[in-house]
């Protein structure tokens, strides 16, 4: 056993010193047994919270009518919930109750999927009444259960199982998928910020170009917000490859591709953030620039590093050439800018008004503009005097 179970350990022995169980359960044991990095760890327990406040000196109440809350230990908090069971789900999402029970397996069976609904006790021994490790071992995502009965508790779930196909490269069990399928149109009860965290997760998975070709499959693009959810599009960004891109990427890519004339409606629809719809606008721009030609010293400049990679990226997927090297050659092209930065400018806004004599206005930032073109490409040196002669010179002042 590894970290982070390490640290948890003094948990799981405090609360059986106490007479009660305590096992790790969810995806870190699911990731331990796939020798994925684990970053946190949960942790199931036959103790109520009221018997745990009583063990532990420090909690926090974070979900404590649904039986969970944090223990402080060492400055550290781990997540502890008590085993229960859940009653009839009042809106596709969330149960209209839950009851606490003592019996580890009644937790487990509650759970989204097989490889899901495994614990491990301090030992390393594993408990699998669900056959967790087989779906692990043969790749395959399967409900605990209905697959209807599962999806119909917790709507989410749909999206979650594609998203863990993305992440794992997993298939969907036959009786799973078809139950997306079916119950695709529930998608519409979940909100779009749930929604919206799966989806983030999925287009970081390396496996994507599965996750959208079941997305297809089952129908279940229809339900989404925006951008993804026209089949056209699907196909054409399953004509590159796209496995390679980030999330950031594929964003951009389906903007292009839904030749879309209001990119912040877009992409409000999926209640981004406004500094992120603002950056992808602004990287979609420059695409269509990098499509006419060559990136401009003045453009990469305007566009900066990070959005010269993201453009960069998308624009070598476009072209169906291999994307690896394409930040390398940004930070080359880049690092040969003579200034990389308005502030390595060797004049100021205030310099034009002391040589101008006179009051501020619109042409101060425009002649600055005109002198940064001029400097990177080549036109006149970064050096004070040079650009007073330049300006001078071409009547600009």
């Amino acid at each position: 056993m590894k970290e982070p179970f390490l640290s948890a350990l003094p948990i799981i022995e405090e609360i059986e010193n106490a007479g009660f169980e305590a096992y790790f359960v969810g995806g870190s044991v699911r990731d331990y047994l796939l020798g994925k990095k684990i970053h946190d760890v949960d942790i199931a327990t036959s103790a109520k919270p009221a018997e745990l406040k009583t063990i532990f000196p420090k909690t926090v109440d974070v979900g404590i009518a649904h039986g969970t809350i944090i223990v402080i230990r060492q400055g550290q908090g781990f997540e502890v919930t008590t085993y229960r069971t859940e009653a009839e789900y009042k809106d596709y999402r969330r149960p209209e109750s839950v009851s606490f029970v003592r019996h580890l397996e009644e937790d487990l069976k509650r759970r989204d999927f097989t490889m899901n609904a495994i614990a491990m006790d301090k030992t390393g021994s594993i408990v699998d009444p669900f056959e967790g490790q087989h779906a692990l071992k043969n790749k395959v995502i399967a409900t605990v259960g209905s697959a209807d009965e599962r999806f119909q508790e917790d709507a989410l779930r749909l999206m979650r199982a594609i998203r863990f196909v993305s992440q794992l490269g997993f298939r969907l069990e036959m009786e799973t998928e078809k139950a997306i399928e079916a119950n695709a149109h529930l998608l519409l009860h979940i909100s779009v910020e749930r929604i919206m965290a799966e989806m983030a997760k999925m287009l970081e998975g390396p496996y994507k170009t599965e996750a959208f070709k079941i997305l297809l499959r089952s129908g279940l693009y229809k339900y989404l917000p925006s951008l993804f959810n026209k089949r056209e599009d699907i196909l054409a960004a399953l004509d590159y490859r796209i496995s390679p891109l980030n999330e950031n990427q594929i964003w951009l890519l389906f903007l292009y591709l839904s030749q879309t004339t209001s990119t912040d409606r877009e992409l409000k629809k999926w209640k981004l953030p406004t500094k992120k719809i603002k950056a992808l606008t602004r990287a979609l721009d420059y695409l269509k620039l990098r499509l006419l030609h060559e990136w401009t010293a003045y453009e990469l400049f305007k566009a900066g590093r990070e959005t010269g990679v993201l453009v960069e990226t998308v624009y070598e997927t476009i072209q169906h050439r291999p994307v690896g090297s394409a930040a390398q050659r940004i930070y080359g092209h880049f690092d040969k800018l003579v200034i990389k930065a308005r502030d390595q400018l060797a004049v100021t806004g205030n310099d034009l008004l002391v040589w101008a004599g006179e009051p501020g206005g619109p042409w101060v930032k425009e002649l600055l503009e005109e002198i940064i073109k001029a400097v990177l490409n080549g036109d006149i040196p970064n050096d004070k005097q040079e650009i007073r002669r330049w300006v001078k010179a071409c009547g600009l002042l």
